[in-house]
């Protein structure tokens, strides 16, 4: 996967409701990764509308661990 840079649409949205909605699953590190790539987003609690945000390439540990959910467990 490669870097993308999204534009913010929707109000009162955070940096981790960005990754759920790209990812659908826990990204563990992705916040810290989006965090340290957008210099001066943490200091916003929502992420104001029209603000780009570069998402990283999420780290391969993240993506082999995907939990594998068994309705026969």
């Amino acid at each position: 996967m490669a870097e993308d840079v999204i534009t913010v649409a929707g109000e009162g949205l955070t940096v981790s409701q960005l990754v759920w909605r790209r990812y659908r699953r826990p990204m563990p590190g992705m916040v810290e990764a989006i965090l340290e790539r957008n210099r001066g987003l943490a200091a916003h609690v929502e992420i104001p509308v029209g603000t780009r945000v570069v998402m990283p390439d999420p780290p391969a540990e993240a993506l082999a661990a995907a939990d594998v959910v068994s309705l026969w467990d």
